[in-house]
């Protein structure tokens, strides 16, 4: 298969997907209402609710599949958890795109041996989304948890004031900055809708695993059923808060070398290796050719192994000592 023909093929594919994307766009006559109800519907049954909420034909097609499985739903919260305005059916497209992409890449920079390189390029296009949206979860989580304190802070002031439960919510909505401001400005759209309080307070710890935010979402329910002071329950929880901030900050100061070490002496190998699989493949290659001076190509795969078994346990064990449970 000639360069020529590699990229043709590769142009035509993502051509296609434009051409489907944009005709599909076009004919979308879902109303605006039906879209922003749709936000908080139940995410807990992508089966039964997947046709209602395709608005391409792309979508279609893959949430009819996705629909089958359970990863539908695990997909749509990792996704909400990232802040992500992707469906499940697009975020698989996407995976697709970038494995074709990838590969595409991969066989272009190094064709004398294609397929590999087009391996590994498909390698890095699967992987590399969810890494992106875990990145993507762990950032939004960290600032979430920062803010915490302080919409504690204005909640209690705002309930000491006469305002009702939603009601403080709601200025929490409005007066604190994303994304704390966005996944409350949610919850109050779900009451405002009909949803009950405990539902929409469960749904909010289903996008943001955060173990502060279960505190306040437990103190709420309990408050709710059997009564108190809520105000007093949540100025406690704030205080608690705002000290396990200060102290898991003061130890990421005195772990962060640790971390960086882990980090990039666990991804120097795996550069350096694809780096010189792109420019010398040779140079690797004889470590797996038995007339290199090697018994047999076997040892070069053991090695191979027993190098990346080495290299995750000592990252694995490296961000253990750095995580100091607060």
């Amino acid at each position: 298969m000639t360069l020529l023909s590699i990229i043709a093929i590769g142009g035509s594919i993502l051509l296609v997907l434009l051409i489907i994307g944009a005709v599909a766009t076009v004919l979308n006559e879902r109303s605006l209402v039906e879209e922003r109800l749709g936000r908080f519907l139940d995410d807990e049954k992508p089966a039964a609710n997947a046709k209602e909420k395709e608005d391409t034909l792309v979508t279609e097609w893959l949430n009819r599949r996705v629909a089958r499985s359970e990863s539908g739903g695990r997909i749509a919260r990792e996704l909400a958890r990232a802040d992500m305005k992707l469906k499940v059916a697009e975020y698989y497209a996407l995976i697709v795109i970038a494995v074709i992409g990838l590969s595409t890449l991969g066989y272009l920079i190094q064709p004398r041996n294609g397929w590999i390189s087009a391996l590994i390029g498909g390698v890095i296009g699967f992987f590399a989304p969810r890494f992106y949206v875990k990145r993507r979860q762990a950032q939004r989580l960290k600032q979430f948890n920062s803010q915490l304190s302080d919409m504690l802070n204005l909640m209690v002031n705002g309930l000491r004031a006469g305002y009702s439960t939603p009601q403080a919510l709601e200025a929490v909505s409005r007066e604190m900055p994303s994304p704390i401001s966005d996944e409350f400005r949610r919850l109050v759209q779900e009451l405002q809708i009909g949803i009950p309080m405990e539902k929409a307070l469960d749904n909010l710890l289903r996008r943001i695993p955060s173990e502060d935010l279960d505190f306040v979402v437990t103190a709420i329910n309990v408050q709710r059923e059997v009564g108190g002071n809520l105000s007093e329950i949540l100025d406690t929880i704030s205080f608690t808060i705002r000290e396990r901030v200060r102290i898991k900050g003061e130890i990421g100061v005195l772990t962060a070398s640790v971390r960086a070490s882990g980090t990039i002496l666990s991804l120097i190998p795996v550069f350096l290796t694809l780096a010189l699989w792109f420019v010398s493949p040779e140079y690797l290659s004889n470590f797996f050719d038995a007339s290199s001076g090697l018994p047999q190509p076997m040892c070069g795969i053991i090695a191979v192994v027993v190098i990346i078994a080495m290299i995750v346990s000592g990252y694995l064990i490296m961000m253990k000592i750095a995580d100091i449970e607060v």
